[in-house]
């Protein structure tokens, strides 16, 4: 990258910033400099290639950053400090070859993304969320929390969002579960997926709201916007604001789920519980708003059901059998998703929250996975009054 590197300042210095010049323009003035400068005159063909594609990344696009971003294969992108780069390839972690020039370089690219989202990231706010264009998922951790310079991971997302049926033909679900899954998305029935960390609970939220009828309104509320809801018209986004310019006011899921509910909403759709706003969730699902969906961190169904008790609480203070009647009307059906050590997902378990029992919810697995045989049948649906009435 060194021609790349000396090359740059003169770059910047050709470039009218104010006029916000096409890609094109920016194209041309960097051709003319590689067939003019010294260091770059005499490189063949393929070198200056290459140079002419950093050199337009780092004014462009997001430096080095931007090789991995065009290669559909990451998964991840893991940056450490300036000169430490891991990404994510079908499950495993690898280190990149290339690094910034510079860690002013990598902090100019974070404020880059999080100017683009509105966020502000300094060392007042060093922690940040935001998202690019495309929808990937960004974090951002600064100095001083971040000892060993700005850290940036980037989730990845397809471009085109997975379906319920490549899902099947990956085996990370059977054809039974998903053609059941359908049947109950279809019926309204309220569904929460959880899982860990990298799990793949968003790419599977994307994949059931595939299965909503194309002529109901859904409302979509998330921390930063990833979902890529498909063939519906009636469709609202929605997503909170966190730290931002001064002066603005921050709006919280909480906020939106609230605000969500005068828009006549067919279903709500929320990108992740994670906090005080299962409370408002659970109010939602036990409004009229039944067949809405959401995901949330969890080891475990039964697991799911001690967080969201913990995340309502968060947000009123009631007695816990109050909260857990609350999540039994609301909450009909949980799936669990899990990560493989070698990077495969899959569903681990279907589960019906079967009401109440001494005051703990009973569950009823309807799917549960098995290592040699996959996912498979290990049980019966007991409330069927609403897929009876669907499949009628």
């Amino acid at each position: 990258m060194r021609e790349a590197e000396l090359l740059r300042p003169l770059l910047l210095e050709e470039i009218d910033i104010a006029s916000e010049p096409e890609d094109e323009k920016i194209l041309e003035l960097i051709d003319r400099l590689i067939l003019e400068e010294e260091i770059t005159r005499k490189l063949p063909v393929s070198r200056k290639t290459e140079v002419r594609r950093e050199l337009f990344y780092s004014v462009r696009r997001l430096d080095v950053l931007q090789e991995l971003l065009d290669d559909p294969e990451v998964t991840e992108i893991m940056v450490n400090g300036y000169d430490s780069i891991f990404v994510e390839k079908q499950g495993k972690i690898f280190p990149f070859r290339k690094q910034f020039t510079s860690r002013e370089k990598l902090e100019d690219i974070i404020q880059q993304i999080a100017g683009r989202c509105n966020r502000v990231v300094n060392e007042q706010n060093p922690i940040v969320d935001a998202r690019l264009e495309n929808g990937d998922r960004v974090n951002v951790v600064l100095c001083p929390i971040a000892l060993n310079g700005p850290i940036l991971t980037i989730r990845r997302f397809p471009e085109h969002p997975i379906t319920m049926a490549q899902m099947v033909r990956q085996d990370c679900i059977s054809k039974d579960a998903a053609d059941f899954l359908k049947d109950l998305v279809c019926a309204r029935y309220s569904i929460l997926v959880g899982g860990g960390t990298s799990t793949g609970k968003t790419t599977f939220l994307n994949a059931l709201s595939g299965f909503i009828p194309a002529d109901e309104r859904i409302i979509t509320i998330e921390d930063n916007a990833e979902l890529q809801i498909q063939g519906i018209q009636n469709l609202v986004r929605l997503e909170a604001r966190g730290m931002h310019l001064e002066g603005q006011q921050d709006i919280t899921i909480r906020e939106l789920i609230r605000t969500s509910l005068r828009m006549r909403p067919s279903r709500i759709i929320i990108g992740e519980v994670r906090g005080a706003e299962a409370w408002d969730f659970l109010q939602a699902l036990n409004t009229g708003h039944s067949g809405s969906l959401g995901t949330a961190h969890a080891n475990s169904s039964r697991d799911m059901l001690g967080r969201l008790e913990s995340m309502a609480l968060m947000g009123i203070e009631i007695p816990l059998e109050a909260i857990r009647r609350q999540i039994v009307s609301g909450i009909e059906i949980l799936v669990h998703l899990e990560r493989d050590p070698d990077g495969r997902r899959h569903v681990e378990e279907i589960a019906e929250v079967d009401g109440m029992e001494e005051g703990t919810i009973r569950l009823n697995p309807l799917f549960q996975w098995d290592h040699r045989k996959g996912l498979s049948v290990c049980g019966e649906l007991k409330n069927r009054k609403k897929l009876e009435r669907f499949r009628s």
